[in-house]
């Protein structure tokens, strides 16, 4: 004998939550099903980290340069130099080390 049953979902049924507090360090965040609130806290070492990163003089970054790169590409007189591409390229594969076979 079968027995056949109709009327079955797959979809979740909603569950209702109360807000919760949760404490990160000494700020609390009240988090409710209307409103989201996402925070973070840095530890001391990220702190001194962000410290010496952001006191650095010098920007890593030539924003002189990138400026006239975007210029010459902007108004097509960017070159790519094809054989300093290909060299540079051959400089790489000689960094990274090779498989065994064995």
């Amino acid at each position: 004998m079968a027995i056949e049953i109709t009327g079955r979902t797959n979809s979740p049924t909603p569950i209702k939550t109360s807000p919760k507090a949760e404490v990160y360090g000494e700020k609390k965040a009240v988090v409710t099903n209307a409103e989201k609130i996402d925070s973070i806290a840095l530890t001391s070492t990220t702190q001194e980290i962000k410290k010496a990163v952001g006191s650095s003089p010098a920007s890593p970054i030539d924003i002189g340069r990138v400026n006239s790169v975007k210029k010459a590409i902007a108004d097509g007189s960017y070159q790519v130099n094809a054989d300093k591409v290909a060299q540079k390229l051959i400089q790489f594969e000689q960094l990274i080390p090779t498989k065994n076979s064995t």
